[in-house]
C-alpha cells in the first residue's frame, strides 16, 4: 500500500514544525507540497531526509514553490508544466515517478482578481495542464495529479455559494477547466469514495473566524488515472493540522493506493 498526501503548507519555513509532526504521526510514503515560499537552497532537505524522504523541489523566492517527498527513489523528474513558450517562471509544477506511480505536485494559479491578466493566466495554465494530463494518460501508467487546484468543483464544496460567486476559484470557466481534466479520464479520489459527503473542506481562511465556524472550501484534490483509480483503497481529509497553532490555512488530503 502506498499512502500519498497533498498539502499546501503556506510557507515551509513557518510551518516546518507542524509538517514534521504530521509526517511523524501520519507516516505518508509520498507527500506533495505546495506554496513553499522559498528558493531551492533554503528548502529544509535535511529534516526530511532524516525521516527517510527523498526530495524534488522547485522553489521560488517568497512565492509559490512545490515539492515531492518520497520514501522511494525519484525517477525521471520534471520541474515545469509543459506547453508554455519559456516565459512562465512561476514555480507551480513538479513531477516524478516513485513507487511505480507518476506523481505531480500542483499549485494552480489563484486567478484573482477577475477581469485581469491573473485570471487569463489561470485559464491558460489549466489548458496546459489538460494537454499534459492527456499525454500522461497515453502512457497507461498509474498517475496521481495532486495539490492545490484553487478550484471549487461544485456548490457543495463550499460553505456558501454566494460568498464565492465573484471569486476566480468558483467561476464557470475555472470549474469547466477542471471538469475537462476529470472527464478526460481522471478520477477525483475523494469524491469516488465519498460521493455524497458535504462540508468536506481542505481550506479555511484566516479571516472572519472561518476555521471556528467551519466556513471552508474544497480546493485541494487528488486526481487519479484509471490505472491508479483501479487500485484506490482509501481517501480522507485530515483536518487535524488546521487546528494546530501556527497552522497553514490548508490541511492535508491523502489517499492509499494498493501496491
Amino acid at each position: 500500500m502506498v499512502k500519498l498526501a497533498a498539502w499546501n503548507v503556506n510557507s515551509i519555513k513557518a510551518r516546518l514544525p507542524n509538517v514534521l509532526a504530521w509526517l511523524d504521526e501520519a507516516s505518508p510514503d509520498v507527500v506533495l507540497l505546495q506554496e513553499l515560499k522559498c528558493q531551492d537552497d533554503s528548502f529544509p532537505r535535511l529534516e526530511f531526509e532524516e525521516r527517510g524522504y527523498n526530495c524534488l523541489v522547485k522553489g521560488q523566492k517568497s512565492y509559490n514553490g512545490v515539492a515531492i517527498l518520497s520514501k522511494d527513489t525519484l525517477e525521471d523528474p520534471l520541474q515545469e508544466l509543459p506547453g508554455d513558450d519559456g516565459s512562465d517562471e512561476q514555480a507551480r509544477y513538479v513531477e516524478t515517478t516513485t513507487f511505480g506511480i507518476r506523481v505531480a505536485s500542483i499549485y494552480l494559479p489563484n486567478g484573482n482578481p477577475l477581469n485581469s491578466e491573473k485570471f487569463s493566466y489561470k485559464l491558460r495554465w489549466m489548458q496546459r495542464l489538460f494537454s499534459h494530463s492527456r499525454t500522461l494518460l497515453a502512457s497507461e501508467q498509474p498517475v496521481v495529479l495532486g495539490g492545490d487546484y484553487n478550484v471549487i468543483p461544485e456548490g457543495r464544496d463550499c460553505y456558501d455559494v454566494d460568498a464565492w460567486k465573484d471569486d476566480a476559484l468558483f467561476q464557470p470557466e475555472s470549474r469547466a477547466a477542471l471538469r475537462r481534466v476529470v472527464y478526460g479520464g481522471y478520477t477525483d479520489a475523494y469524491r469516488a469514495l465519498h460521493p455524497d459527503q458535504t462540508r468536506a473542506f481542505t481550506y479555511w481562511d484566516y479571516q472572519r473566524g472561518a476555521w471556528d465556524a467551519d466556513h471552508g472550501i474544497r480546493i485541494d484534490h487528488l486526481l487519479l488515472s484509471p490505472q491508479a483509480a483501479d487500485r484506490l483503497e482509501d481517501c480522507e481529509i485530515d483536518k487535524g493540522p488546521r487546528g494546530e497553532s501556527k497552522a497553514s490555512d490548508h490541511t492535508p488530503i491523502w489517499c492509499e493506493i494498493a501496491a
